[in-house]
């Protein structure tokens, strides 16, 4: 944990913590930072989907829902970002308080429901970014809460913001809008990803579309979501999205609170998740694997398990901007201690296929 973020914490840690967000989204939105000197290393570069990626790491989506502080948080180092999730209507989510910190599990919960700006006001954000910028940034869609048409809804968003990114996600897996992971059944699976990747083919359009899925699925319904998704040319699977599940050995306070549970106590559920899905596509179809990863170990771990790429999140609220660094510099030395001369050589060198 770098010294600035040492003495900011506990200030930002005694408000409550959706507040907190919010103020350090306005000081990302308007303050003026100095780029990060990442260094580039060639042993962590990987290319996916077709874009090249400098490193694997990535932020997640949830941080960022308005894509209203890209600019700066890329400063920080991230081989790329991914903003949302964004719904075609404004909405405001679900009643405070939402937000809830597990400090001594470096774990949250949240029951957010999708607050977003809404896509008109989403789409001039990030066409202001690229007007400037051309870094990795994907895109996370959802459904708005009082939806009658849960496909019109995607697939409105897609048509708005496929132009803009690197690729953009399908999220049907938080557990925060009633009904959405109905979605994840096979028949509303398959209409879903028909309707929007005929349209793609349709239009020639060539933005890579991910799933994201939720950690709390048994094998079987993993292998079917594999399926379902190589099918119809999902270009990859992002594993997981937070969980319903709660650990026994949890000790915040805040350990009963409803919604999705993510941070650390998500990170062995989530490398099953990776390995299963893994496992059975035989690594056909890339994998973004995201849930409590906070070290250079815990990506490294999910890379051996068939991550190509990997995401943070609670990571940056509990350790700060630097624990990018950290676990940049420690993944590289893992990969080269091991003797890999790429990070692609290690994706799921530990899963028997």
């Amino acid at each position: 944990m770098d010294t600035l973020y040492k003495l900011i914490r506990p200030i930002l840690f005694s408000l409550r913590p959706e507040d907190a967000h919010n103020i350090t989204l306005s000081l990302l939105k308007y303050g003026r930072y100095p780029d990060k000197r990442t260094e580039h290393h060639s042993i962590l570069y990987n290319e996916v989907f077709g874009r090249h990626f400098n490193n694997p790491i990535g932020l997640a989506a949830g941080f960022d829902k308005n894509a209203s502080a890209i600019k700066n948080l890329y400063k920080i180092g991230f081989g790329f970002i991914e903003v949302g999730t964004v719904t075609p209507k404004p909405q405001p989510g679900n009643p405070k308080p939402r937000l809830f910190r597990l400090t001594e599990d470096h774990g949250i919960i949240n029951r957010l429901g999708f607050n977003n700006c809404g896509v008109e006001k989403f789409r001039q954000n990030i066409s202001k970014f690229r007007r400037e910028h051309n870094n990795i940034l994907g895109i996370n869609i959802g459904k708005n809460k009082d939806a009658e048409d849960a496909i019109g809804d995607y697939l409105g968003n897609y048509k708005n913001l496929s132009s803009l990114a690197d690729y953009l996600v399908i999220n049907i897996s938080s557990p925060n809008t009633p009904g959405l992971r109905e979605l994840q059944n096979t028949e509303n699976l398959e209409k879903l990803l028909g309707s929007i990747t005929d349209y793609r083919n349709d239009q020639n359009d060539k933005t890579p579309i991910l799933l994201k899925v939720a950690p709390d699925l048994s094998d079987n319904e993993l292998n079917n979501i594999a399926d379902i998704s190589i099918h119809y040319g999902i270009d990859g699977i992002i594993a997981t999205n937070t969980t319903i599940t709660r650990p026994t050995d949890l000790k915040s306070a805040n350990k009963n609170e409803i919604g999705g549970l993510s941070g650390g106590p998500l990170r062995e559920l989530s490398n099953k998740v990776i390995e299963s899905i893994y496992r059975h596509t035989k690594g056909s179809i890339p994998i973004i694997g995201v849930g409590g990863v906070s070290s250079g170990q815990d990506a490294y771990q999910k890379i051996r398990l068939g991550a190509s790429l990997v995401q943070i999140y609670s990571a940056l609220i509990f350790e700060g901007p630097d624990v990018l660094t950290v676990i940049l510099k420690d993944l590289k030395y893992l990969l080269e201690k091991d003797g890999f001369q790429g990070l692609k050589e290690a994706v799921g060198v530990d899963v028997a296929i």
